[in-house]
């Protein structure tokens, strides 16, 4: 099935090693980027829409029909937040987008990237985990032909990209290390991306996704 891919968070790593994959795979035959300023990155598949307000995307609705997948990699760190802005952000804005285009989109897969220890009961000790959880649960329950979740662990960025945070480059020659010793924490950006192009396409048996189903699905 062609892939025609609604993607947030090309400015951040995640989403530019995500859309690096999208804009490859022979799957994915457009892409819309929905982003706060410029990616700087051009394509025959891409088009990029400036939202202004990912709360209200009411003035570009009309832009957004016509796609299958979304593949939402729009997040922050929850560092130094406090719970109630964290959760603004992460559960209220991914909520707000999600509605809208489940509502424009009956047989649009969403893909949510969580995180590597999320707590589905969102009741557990730690704050952005249950934020996380509470957010893979209501996507859930939205009317999407399906929704996955997808919980990365520590990532290795594709080489070249624009978007790597500082700190990876001092860490990148422990990855070949962690990957032995670690296997169920450790995956490529590249993985990632193809992980949840192929689901979007072919499906998967589980809708959360950890570090070995991420690993296993980007196989296939």
């Amino acid at each position: 099935m062609k892939l025609h891919v609604i993607l947030t968070g090309a400015t951040g790593m995640v989403g530019e090693g995500v859309l690096i994959e999208a804009l490859r795979h022979p799957e994915v035959e457009r892409v819309l980027v929905l982003t706060r300023r410029p990616s700087g990155m051009s394509h025959a598949k891409l088009k990029e829409i400036v939202v202004s307000d990912f709360y209200d995307l009411s003035n570009v609705e009309f832009e957004l029909s016509g796609y299958n997948a979304c593949l939402f990699c729009l997040g922050v760190s929850s560092i130094g937040m406090k719970e109630a802005d964290y959760r603004h952000i992460t559960y209220d804005l991914t909520m707000s987008v999600a509605r809208t285009l489940s509502k424009l989109n009956p047989d649009m897969t969403f893909c949510y990237i969580s995180g590597k220890g999320t707590d589905s009961t969102e009741h557990g000790r730690l704050m952005w985990a249950r934020v996380k959880g509470k957010t893979e649960n209501d996507l859930m329950k939205l009317p999407f032909k399906r929704v996955f979740a997808f919980r990365p662990g520590v990532l290795r960025a594709t080489k070249g990209m624009k978007n790597t945070l500082k700190y990876y480059k001092y860490f990148a020659w422990l990855y070949p290390v962690l990957r032995i010793l670690y296997p169920s924490g450790v995956s490529t950006l590249k993985e990632l991306g193809l992980a949840m192009i192929h689901v979007s396409a072919y499906g998967y048996s589980e809708s959360v996704l950890e570090v070995n189903d991420i690993v296993a699905t980007a196989r296939q």
